[in-house]
């Protein structure tokens, strides 16, 4: 009861608060042609057109290579937004009443763009802005300037609500909340792979009741055509040792020694650019490959991994495929023996998702495991499915707290106040507990008064390659 509780809590003030909409938007204000912004080139909105908006994502995407070379921060965000219910006014009110529709979408974007450029305030010239209709009831805005993921996201939250006001179609009153996209575009991107994964993510967003917004790295991003591209490429990139582990160093909250890394899978694809775990996963599902591609990973980390030196660990993620489809057990014991790597170094990290297959099997196979000196850890513990079965039932050894738990614990007490209770429970059941996405020394400063043991995040390191990682340890 008392983690229910508190991963409820949670939940409540991970959906945060969203303030002065309007006024912060002036960081993507929109300069409309008669500023110099690009001609139009749909004509029916007198926006830019799609091939506008590949354009500016590839300049993008240049602009973050400079940056990063600068070992700066691009900043470039872009966002697509879907009315998906376009079809069904065409269908009820004819073909111009859609039009119409999308006229008055269109100047709702604009406005809602153009009304943050105060006086005196900071804006963004055309070179450094766009806002295109890509095709149908699909519309790209995209900024340069520099803005964290949470502010790129209350934008789009808020100009959800603009384009979901009441509109006037032969009197009738309709109301078309749009489903929007984001991401951010990073070096190797290109204008036909952001939109890409921009149109899956709208997609997916579309077989989500109530999810109104989504980031591209959350969802299965890849469309269908270049779906089915991907499906037959994975198999020949594992097969080629294509497939990137880095790895995320981790490391002791009071004394700020190195205390190991978790292992991530990144696949820099030849035609989409860099795909991330999710999405590479997500892929591998659809083909069903997510044990064999877990498998591929497990090894190439603990062969990276085998010369490291002690007491380093190493944390490796296991999927519910990797339950489902053999002998966990046997699987990861198979690994070691060939890799020799070490039974006590390695930490398997585990989702409750992951176990709802046959919890009982689940856990005897980690049970297993731990009899071998494999440690278990629970992964995104607080975040709504945590509860008192699996703690008693699992030889855990670590709780991992997602993100979201201590992103506030600095500035809110109540977060803290979470935080505090759940090492203290930790504590109780003689647990390690590791926080993950920790960005500042205030936040260091709380897990360290509260007793928290490791922390993994950008403030000491982001995820590495493993020459990187091996120079980091000194091996």
């Amino acid at each position: 009861m008392v983690v229910q509780r508190l991963s409820g809590v949670a939940t409540i003030i991970a959906a945060g608060v969203m303030i002065s909409a309007q006024r912060s938007i002036k960081r993507i204000a929109m300069q409309g042609k008669t500023r110099g912004y690009p001609e139009p080139s749909d004509y029916l909105t007198g926006l830019a057109g799609a091939a506008v908006a590949r354009d500016w994502i590839d300049a993008a995407a240049a602009q973050a290579v400079a940056a990063q070379a600068e070992g700066a921060a691009s900043g470039a965000k872009a966002m697509l937004i879907s009315l998906s219910r376009l079809q069904t006014v065409n269908l009820a009110y004819g073909q111009a009443a859609g039009d119409q529709v999308l006229v008055d979408v269109a100047n709702r974007i604009r406005d809602f763009a153009e009304s943050g450029a105060e006086p005196g305030g900071e804006s963004v010239g055309p070179a450094g802005m766009v806002l295109a209709r890509l095709a149908g009831g699909q519309f790209l805005l995209g900024s340069t300037a520099a803005s964290d993921r949470e502010h790129w996201q209350y934008l789009a939250e808020a100009l959800g609500r603009v384009i979901g006001r009441t509109l006037t179609v032969e009197s009738d009153a309709l109301h078309l909340v749009p489903r929007i996209a984001l991401i951010e575009i990073c070096a190797g991107d290109s204008g036909e792979s952001v939109i890409d994964r921009l149109a899956r993510a709208a997609d997916t967003l579309d077989r989500l009741p109530g999810w109104r917004v989504m980031w591209g790295d959350q969802a299965e991003v890849i469309p269908g055509a270049s779906t089915a591209l991907l499906e037959a490429d994975l198999l020949g990139a594992m097969h080629r040792d294509e497939i990137t582990v880095l790895f995320q160093p981790q490391f002791d909250v009071r004394s700020g020694a190195l205390a190991g890394a978790e292992a991530l899978a990144r696949w820099q694809h030849p035609r989409f650019g860099r795909i991330a775990a999710e999405t590479l996963f997500a892929v591998a599902d659809r083909g069903d490959h997510v044990a064999q591609l877990s498998h591929h990973i497990a090894r190439r980390a603990l062969t990276l991994a085998a010369g490291w030196p002690r007491p380093l660990r190493l944390s490796l993620n296991i999927t519910a495929e990797d339950f489902a489809v053999g002998d966990v057990a046997a699987t990861v014991r198979m690994l070691l023996d060939e890799t020799g790597f070490a039974p006590d170094r390695l930490t398997l990290e585990i989702t409750e998702q992951s176990l709802i297959g046959d919890f009982e099997a689940c856990a005897a196979a980690l049970q297993t495991l731990a009899e071998l000196g494999v440690r278990v850890a629970l992964d995104d513990f607080g975040t709504g499915f945590s509860n008192f079965r699996t703690l008693k039932a699992l030889p855990l050894d670590t709780l991992k707290l997602d993100r979201s738990l201590v992103r506030d614990i600095a500035a809110d007490p109540r977060d803290r106040a979470i935080v505090a209770a759940m090492i203290a429970m930790a504590r109780a059941l003689d647990l390690k507990v590791i926080a993950e996405g920790i960005e500042s020394e205030a936040q260091l400063a709380v897990l360290d008064e509260e007793g928290c043991d490791l922390f993994q995040g950008f403030l000491r390191s982001g995820p590495v390659s493993a020459q990187d990682f091996a120079a980091l340890a000194g091996a």
